[in-house]
């Protein structure tokens, strides 16, 4: 059954509503809300709270929740793997 969360942009602080379902990956929360304001999903992460979420772990493990505020912030390790400039 789907549910939604809030994911806000930590650069700018607006906001985006987004539908998910259990076996939805953070992966694919962080590519969609990337696109959304036109980042590189690869330098980004997801947090919820305090805790920092990435990667293939489901929302369901991730222990995501309806109505959930989670918040797109840049990779703190760096993430980037694109060309060197």
């Amino acid at each position: 059954m789907p549910f939604r969360v809030k994911v806000r942009n930590a650069e700018s602080g607006s906001t985006v509503d987004m539908e998910l379902e259990q076996e939805n990956t953070v992966e694919e929360i962080i590519e969609g809300a990337a696109g959304y304001w036109e980042k590189d999903a690869g330098a980004y992460v997801i947090r919820r709270g305090k805790k920092l979420l990435r990667g293939q772990q489901t929302v369901s493990e991730a222990g995501i929740q309806n109505n959930d505020e989670l918040e797109l912030i840049p990779d703190p390790e760096g993430g980037f793997s694109g060309p060197p400039y």
